[in-house]
């Protein structure tokens, strides 16, 4: 089959890799109907995060059971499924709070790679959700986007306590931000603050929700959305980046005794002592439990409640991933959709 291999900084080339088959009876095989290009997946692409070895590629991932495990009783072949990028049994007490992506028996699925034609998914029973029907091809992309922007935008916003009443500042306007700010919107905030600087991007938001936008970073920043919260800051943060300036921005812009949903993957980030216990904020997030929302997001998608998929700008056929790559990191696209 072809998969999408990473050998190093800039270099992603599509290659022939074995097709994967069950290894142990909790495992499923899917043939991947659609995949896609993550922010995450440009820190490796961009040399920051770095590996001694060719890497597979992607976490994001919806298609049809080929085959299953002897043990996998949930989903069976012909069954269009989606999953969350972190497989999980969905059982142990971690998993029962909510924190699937913290499950004790955790496989991330960026270690299988599923910018590919099919893939293995461990611990099927726990990862896999299966659709009430076979979704039609403008439904596909709103699916995909649930086994992780959607699903983590929509973390981001829960850990913020987004809600009525409630004024959200959405830091990054990338494909995890925009998805924060329709989120936060479903959960019933009054008001939505997305903070961006790209024209596309702002016109998104406001189609998603968006009541505002501040393109301001920094201080100057910080104080507009004073400026426009009563001089009191959010109710509630959404950090979606990862770095040290967007996490301060989030703290800077929340009020004493709100929340703060941080699920950028950190990179260099510090926080000051002194300024986070003077802040008064709550902070909460990390790896976004996917699994624990994706029966409620996949209803939504179907039943045509939200749109997603919108997020997706660019569509690309898998053998040139590459392009995908190039053209998020240049910021020329939001988030590439690779058909398989």
């Amino acid at each position: 089959m072809r998969g999408v291999i990473m050998h190093g900084p800039g270099d992603v080339r599509v290659e022939e890799r074995e097709k994967p088959t069950i290894t142990v009876p909790t495992d499923a095989v899917i043939k991947i109907a659609a995949t896609c290009v993550c922010g995450s997946d440009l820190w490796p692409y961009r040399g920051i995060d770095t590996s001694d070895k060719p890497m597979p590629m992607g976490h994001e991932y919806v298609g049809v059971v080929e085959t299953v495990g002897s043990a996998v009783t949930t989903v069976k072949p012909g069954d269009f499924v989606v999953g969350s990028f972190m497989a999980s049994d969905n059982t142990c007490e971690i998993c029962a709070a909510g924190y699937q992506s913290r499950c004790v028996h955790v496989v991330p699925m960026g270690g299988i790679g599923t910018q590919a034609e099919y893939a293995r998914i461990p611990l099927a029973d726990g990862t896999l959700v299966a659709t009430s029907r076979q979704p039609t091809a403008a439904e596909i992309p709103g699916l995909l986007a649930a086994s992780d922007v959607l699903g983590t935008g929509w973390f981001a916003a829960v850990a913020a306590e987004a809600g009525p009443g409630k004024t959200v500042v959405v830091v990054g306007d990338g494909a995890v931000g925009l998805l924060g700010v329709l989120a936060a919107r479903r959960l019933g905030a009054e008001r939505v603050i997305a903070m961006s600087r790209h024209a596309d991007r702002q016109e998104l938001a406001r189609k998603f929700g968006a009541t505002d936008i501040v393109d301001e970073r920094g201080d100057a920043g910080a104080r507009r959305i004073r400026e426009l919260t009563d001089g009191l800051g959010a109710h509630s943060t959404i950090e979606a980046v990862g770095t040290q300036e967007s996490m301060m921005q989030a703290i800077r812009s929340t009020r004493a005794g709100g929340h703060v949903g941080f699920v950028g993957v950190s990179h260099g980030v510090e926080l000051p002592g002194h300024k986070l216990f003077f802040s008064a904020v709550h902070l909460h997030g990390g790896p976004a439990p996917v699994r624990r929302f994706l029966p409620e997001l996949i209803e939504l998608v179907m039943s045509g409640a939200i749109t997603p998929g919108d997020v997706f700008d660019m569509t690309l056929p898998l053998n040139r991933a590459a392009e995908g790559y190039a053209a998020m990191d240049e910021r020329r696209a939001t988030k590439v959709l690779l058909t398989v």
